[in-house]
C-alpha cells in the first residue's frame, strides 16, 4: 500500500503570498488533484484600522457640515454604483489593450456593440478577455492599465 504524500511546498506558498504582494490581491487558491491550498493575507491600510460598518443611529440626522457639499465623486462612492457599470468578473490584473504600446480596446466616447472586447483580466497567467454585457457608448474608464482589480470592482461605464 503505498502512502500519498500531502505536504506542501513551502517554497511554493511562499510564492502564493509573493504574488498576493504584488498583485495587491487578498486572498488566492489553487487546487491540483486533491491537494488544495488558499492564502489569504488583510488588506493594509496605512496604519489605519481596518474600515468598520455601522447601524445609523435612530432619529433625526444632524445638519451636514457645508464642506460635504462639495465632495460629490465620494456622495457618488457611497451611493452605489453608476447606472451602465461593468464591474469585474473576477480577481485579477486589467489590461487595456492586447499588447504592451498596442491600441487600447476602447476608449472614452466609442460605441461599443455587445460581446466586443472591453479589456483583459489575467488570472493566474489567463488571458480573461471581458466583453460588453450591451451595446452603447463608453463614457468612463473607471481603471488604469496593470491596475489589480478585485470581484465586483467598477471597471467600465457604458450609457
Amino acid at each position: 500500500m503505498s502512502k500519498e504524500d500531502h505536504s506542501v511546498d513551502p517554497s511554493f506558498v511562499r510564492e502564493m503570498a509573493s504574488i498576493l504582494k504584488d498583485t495587491d490581491l487578498t486572498e488566492i487558491e489553487v487546487e491540483h488533484g486533491e491537494m488544495r491550498v488558499r492564502v489569504s493575507r488583510q488588506k493594509d491600510y496605512g496604519g489605519y484600522a481596518q474600515p468598520m460598518h455601522y447601524a445609523a443611529p435612530s432619529g433625526p440626522a444632524p445638519a451636514a457640515p457645508a464642506q460635504h457639499a462639495e465632495q460629490p465623486a465620494a456622495l457618488a462612492a457611497a451611493t452605489g454604483p453608476e447606472k451602465g457599470t461593468v464591474p469585474s468578473p473576477m480577481v485579477g490584473t486589467i489590461y487595456l489593450s492586447s499588447a504592451p504600446g498596442a491600441r487600447a480596446f476602447v476608449e472614452v466616447g466609442q460605441k461599443v456593440a455587445e460581446g466586443e472586447t472591453l479589456l483583459i483580466i489575467e488570472a493566474m497567467k489567463t488571458m480573461n478577455q471581458i466583453p460588453a454585457p450591451r451595446a452603447g457608448t463608453v463614457t468612463k474608464i473607471l481603471v488604469e492599465n496593470a491596475q489589480p482589480v478585485e470581484y465586483g470592482e467598477p471597471l467600465v461605464v457604458i450609457a
